[in-house]
């Protein structure tokens, strides 16, 4: 098949496309990077048919999304309507990597049906985008699925996310962090990949959402300790018990529907996946 990827430069994107071009795809790379921005239609109207659009350009950085509301959401959403534009006309399927939408969890673990809560402007962002791709597979029989991703984790991350921030640490020989309490479903980028091109494979009609974790949490205590293990470095550790106000203490995906539907199975657990950031 011929597979659209936007965002082809990003974190996913980048262990995405080697892996679709492997599996023999002619994958089209949708990136600035590449001369191609998503967001500027000019940019991307163009180009040549795919069968699929697999949908991972975003803006992702929560603090900045505060800081920022405007841009979040000018960009997540025009990125999603060209992209839903273009599968119009292709008649192409669509994958799009929604995120954590439920805010403080009311059950665990949690499902598809649980009441989404978008508690910051990216997953609002997300939200938005995600009920514009409902749309689309409505009125225009856009064969479409929704990954909502947990927590995201593997080699080459950047950014201010949680692992990037401690390995960046470490390199000092001391680990400052706030709360050691909240616990999160941390998938392997790997997995991630596997579950894209399962959907891919799988090609599932109509309109499908699916929770992307791996089905167990981790508290930020629980992860230091593991990579302190895979590190096999000495560094200092300490918590400031500086608490952050509305912060979710506990949340997993329950991926029973995505196994079922896609034989899917994460493969790396946490204590195996940190060894990859590593090696």
């Amino acid at each position: 098949m011929k597979i659209a990827v936007t965002g082809s430069s990003g974190f996913i994107g980048t262990h995405l496309v080697p892996v679709l071009k492997k599996a023999g795809h002619d994958v089209l790379e949708i990136s600035r990077k590449n001369g191609l921005d998503i967001c500027n239609w000019i940019s991307v109207c163009d180009t040549a048919t795919c069968d699929v659009i697999v949908h991972l350009a975003a803006k992702t950085s929560v603090p900045e999304s505060f800081r920022n509301p405007r841009e979040f959401h000018r960009v997540n959403f025009n990125a999603t309507l060209h992209a839903l534009e273009l599968a119009r006309q292709w008649k192409a399927g669509v994958v799009y990597m929604s995120s954590y939408l439920y805010g403080p969890p009311q059950y665990l673990p949690v499902d598809e049906n649980h009441p989404l809560n978008p508690h910051n402007p990216y997953a609002q962002s997300k939200l938005l985008s995600e009920e514009l791709c409902r749309g689309y597979q409505r009125d225009f029989d856009i064969p479409l699925t929704v990954f909502r991703l947990f927590n995201i984790y593997g080699p080459g991350q950047a950014g201010s996310f949680i692992i990037p921030e401690i390995l960046q640490q470490i390199k000092t020989g001391r680990v400052s962090l706030k709360d050691p309490r909240p616990k999160r479903d941390y998938i392997h980028v790997n997995d991630v990949v596997s579950a894209v091109t399962a959907a891919i494979d799988r090609q599932p009609g109509g309109w499908n959402v699916f929770n992307l974790g791996a089905g167990k949490s981790w508290s930020v205590e629980e992860l230091v300790d593991f990579i302190k293990q895979a590190s096999r470095q000495e560094f200092e550790i300490s918590f400031s018990m500086e608490f952050r106000k509305g912060e979710v203490l506990d949340s997993v995906a329950d991926t029973t529907n995505l196994q079922k539907s896609m034989d899917w199975d994460p493969a790396y657990p946490l204590h195996e996946g940190v060894k990859t950031l590593f090696e």
